[in-house]
């Protein structure tokens, strides 16, 4: 550990100079800290994405150029599996465009870093101490002892649920009349993926709104995302041990408690919003009704998909989904936003705040005051960003109503990707706020404020402590 120098008193020569050279010494460390070389690989595949897309034959030839820009826009949204589009998917797109959409979601819904390790598994069976450091930066590991056995578990997992989700897609897909059985095929692949992976993408005409009471495709493709959003350690948690709850982590009882519990209290509030309003749910019988709302509470935790129409529910609704698309998936996940265990933390930390008690506790566990710190940074970055970004596009878009760039920004920041129309009314300065959005939504606040912020040398001072006023 290094040496924390007082302010407060006095320092002899003899004990700072080891403290600084062990400063030095740290340089090149922090030079490479994990969360920049994330941002910069998931900045590149972005790059790269955009010029294969931009190309003339990832375009169909009957559809307007894409340009740039919106090229630009294709990839972000599909490298952070968000699912926000510009232009629709299935007729703008040539087969080689959606195969390059396909593979740019699929890397950004296991991670750059993750499928590296997955390589380095399979191919070399180790993982190394540098490349275990990036993995478990990306998938939000504490350390790097997790990894070899997450990784086999991640690649086990991740290709086998997309293979069932195929499928059972495929079979559902074959027997629509107007389609072929290897266009079957490529529909369910395309869905399987884009579900998993919580991207949001569709290559149906008019997306999901026409399985609204399909019982089958809807719980099919809820089922994998939220597969997705569970996230990899749970998943390895629960491998072995789903029939013994008292044996899972505290991860993985927070993240089944949290998720439940969205699951259920969006569903309930949706279906008392929009149950009498005939453009979503007032038409549908109480079945469906069900189902539709419990498909759309499960999306707004960034899946991006939606089988009713967002542009038409109430105000209701979208504060519900805003409030779900900003809290997100479960860490090291597909999924997006702060993260259900994060608001937890938060929540059981001002519970205890306001009972007095010294510690925070959460199933019987004390939760260190280091996370609790890093659960609220998180979560003021999150609300900070989001406003921040309201705030930018209402002054981009004076003509758009407040609530639909609040909707916005957050289907964006949550990497959700459903919309209220905005999205096709952003101009050029709009789309790349949105783009920035996010991106920072995929690596997340805190790995992209470390990477720009983080000190080259550790704080090897403190000031004297005084009180202050609160509250």
């Amino acid at each position: 550990d290094l040496t924390v120098l007082d302010l407060t008193g006095t320092v002899a020569d003899s004990e700072v100079a080891p403290v600084y050279a062990r400063s030095v010494a740290n340089r090149h460390w922090h030079s490479h800290h994990p969360g920049r070389l994330i941002v910069v690989a998931f900045a590149a595949f972005i790059l790269f994405g955009t010029l294969l897309l931009w190309m003339p034959f990832s375009q169909e030839s009957t559809a307007p150029p894409v340009g740039l820009l919106n090229s630009f826009f294709t990839a972000s949204s599909a490298v952070t599996v968000t699912g926000l589009v510009l232009v629709d998917t299935g007729s703008t797109w040539s087969v080689f465009g959606e195969i390059v959409i396909l593979v740019l979601i699929q890397i950004g819904g296991l991670g750059i870093m993750t499928l590296a390790g997955v390589a380095s598994v399979v191919l070399s069976r180790k993982l190394g101490l540098n490349q275990g450091r990036l993995v478990s930066t990306e998938i939000g590991l504490s350390g790097v002892s997790e990894l070899k056995p997450l990784v086999r578990t991640l690649f086990r997992y991740t290709f086998g649920t997309e293979l069932l989700v195929a499928l059972l897609l495929f079979v559902r897909f074959l027997f629509d009349t107007e389609r072929t059985v290897l266009g079957a095929l490529y529909l369910a692949v395309f869905h399987a993926v884009s579900a998993f992976n919580n991207a949001g993408f569709s290559i149906i005409e008019g997306g999901l709104q026409r399985y609204v009471s399909d019982w089958y495709v809807s719980l099919v493709i809820a089922g994998a995302f939220i597969a997705g959003g569970l996230g990899f350690p749970v998943a390895m948690d629960l491998w072995g041990r789903w029939r013994r709850p008292r044996t899972w982590s505290l991860h993985t009882k927070l993240t089944i408690a949290m998720s439940v519990a969205l699951l259920l209290g969006g569903t309930i509030a949706l279906l008392a919003i929009e149950w009498t309003n005939p453009d979503t749910l007032g038409t549908l019988g109480f079945a469906d009704k069900t189902l539709a709302a419990f498909f759309q509470s499960a999306t707004a935790r960034t899946a991006g998909f939606n089988t009713i129409s967002i542009g038409s529910l109430r105000s209701g609704s979208l504060m519900v989904l805003i409030l779900l698309m900003v809290i997100g998936a479960s860490s090291a996940s597909t999924g997006g936003g702060i993260k259900t265990s994060t608001v937890l933390v938060v929540i059981s930390s001002t519970i205890a705040e306001f009972r007095g008690d010294s510690e925070v506790t959460i199933f019987h566990r004390r939760i260190p005051a280091a996370l609790q710190r890093q659960a609220l940074a998180l979560v003021i970055a999150a609300l900070g960003t989001v406003g921040t970004a309201t705030f930018g596009l209402s002054v981009l878009l004076p003509d758009v109503l407040i609530q639909d760039l609040l909707f916005e920004a957050a289907s964006a920041f949550g990497t959700v990707g459903i919309s209220t129309g905005a999205t096709a009314k952003l101009n050029d300065a709009g789309k790349v706020l949105i783009i920035i959005l996010m991106f920072v939504g995929r690596v997340g606040p805190i790995t992209f404020g470390s990477a720009l912020l983080l000190r080259r040398n550790r704080q090897l001072y403190r000031y004297p402590e005084e009180e202050l006023l609160v509250g």
